[in-house]
């Protein structure tokens, strides 16, 4: 409670209340307005819905806008980069997808975080407070170190070391197809990446195939149609789910020929190329992932080594 103060002018220079009011006025401006990142529904939490107050004008920038593009000079280890940027091992390898055999490659480019810890995808619906239990961290620092964003999807969780949990390696003819009916050009590879457009580094969860507008999207397996049809940028979305806990996604598509519950087997026709959602370039392209079956969810991971053979085959 403020008590109101009554200046008394015969006592007081006018000098000295200006100064007083002065201070009284910054004390009052500065008390902060609470915020409850941490609760179990976005729609219930003042500081994210409270149009008056905006977040991001008192957060700082999201840590994974914050990766700084570093390219290997010869000499250098793993373990010389992590050191010279104030990190361990485990966080180079877990953002570096590239790193997980605890090698680096002279003259390739590698993203380094301001600090130690992992990039997290979230699962739709799971609020902050459900993020921070999982990892034992403080939801008000997570929702901070995130750029308070309104609703978590891809996230850097601090302080979390990554372990290299390896998936179960599929048999070679559970996910042995290609994607499409001819081998493409891949524009956009797995991994971190320049956006061609905005030109901020962006994690790439899979590959983009180019091809026509129209171009069959083939079942790269047999499997179960998890979901067939729109999901936010990835426009038209076909999910396939595979034998031992192996999943593929087709996005970006112009049509949709098969539904949710089918059963398809490999090279069986899912739909055709496009453009729909937010694709990241502007030519026609199917955005193909893979991704396997863990605690924190459906986790991708680089399709490349999957459609190698199929490349060898037809050279």
């Amino acid at each position: 409670m403020f008590t109101v103060l009554t200046p008394n002018l015969n006592n007081m220079s006018l000098h000295c209340w200006l100064l007083l009011s002065t201070l009284l006025s910054s004390l009052v401006t500065s008390i902060p307005t609470l915020a409850n990142p941490a609760g179990s529904d976005a729609s219930s939490d003042p500081f994210i819905n409270n149009s008056s107050n905006d977040p991001g004008a008192s957060c700082p920038q999201p840590a994974l806008s914050r990766l700084i593009r570093y390219k290997v000079a010869p000499g250098e280890t793993l373990e010389s980069i992590a050191r010279q940027n104030s990190l361990i091992p485990a966080t180079l390898m877990g953002i570096n997808p590239a790193l997980r055999e605890g090698r680096v490659a002279v003259g390739s480019e590698i993203v380094i975080p301001p600090y130690n810890g992992i990039r997290v995808e979230v699962p739709a619906g799971q609020t902050w407070q459900q993020v921070a239990e999982i990892y034992k961290v403080r939801a008000d620092v997570l929702f901070e170190v995130n750029g308070c964003q309104r609703v978590p999807r891809v996230v850097f969780v601090p302080g979390v070391n990554w372990s290299p949990e390896r998936p179960v390696v599929p048999k070679p003819d559970e996910v042995a197809g290609y994607p499409l009916p001819a081998v493409a050009t891949v524009v956009l590879g797995y991994g971190w990446q320049l956006h061609p457009d905005t030109g901020k580094v962006f994690f790439n969860s899979g590959l983009d195939l180019l091809a026509a507008s129209g171009t069959p999207v083939l079942a790269v397996g047999a499997g179960t149609v998890a979901f067939a049809g729109v999901q936010g940028s990835s426009g038209n979305l076909v999910v396939v789910n595979h034998q031992r806990g192996r999943q593929t996604r087709y996005a970006h598509l112009k049509s949709i020929v098969v539904r949710t519950g089918q059963t398809v087997n490999q090279g069986n026709l899912l739909g055709t190329v496009g453009s729909t959602g937010n694709p990241t370039s502007s030519k026609p392209h199917l955005h193909f992932e893979v991704r396997y079956n863990s605690p924190l969810g459906w986790v991708a991971e680089d399709p490349s080594r999957y459609l190698q053979q199929k490349k060898a085959g037809s050279r």
